[in-house]
């Protein structure tokens, strides 16, 4: 038995150390898309004054449109809470 609970240990703890590993590089990836998409957006403003702001009104208009259509489709469901309908 001890054998198998050392072996149970060890294999949980090797699986810890993969998910952290994972999010550690999950984070990496996040920051360089951060820095990518903040270069993209200088580079264009340089080219193409207002790019940005109308960049982010676009993407808010669309936002807004997504959520609009998704309360639109949402299945009605009598049993949940009137807020979470």
């Amino acid at each position: 038995m001890p054998k198998d609970e050392n072996r149970r240990s060890l294999s949980e703890q090797s699986l810890v150390e993969q998910l952290n590993s994972l999010q550690r590089e999950d984070e990496v990836l996040q920051s360089i898309l951060a820095v990518d998409i903040w270069a993209i957006a200088k580079t264009m403003d340089e080219f193409q004054p207002g790019f940005w702001a109308a960049f982010m009104k676009n993407r808010e208009q669309a936002l807004k449109r997504f959520i609009d259509e998704v309360i639109k489709t949402k299945p009605v469901d009598p049993k949940r809470p009137p807020f979470l309908r």
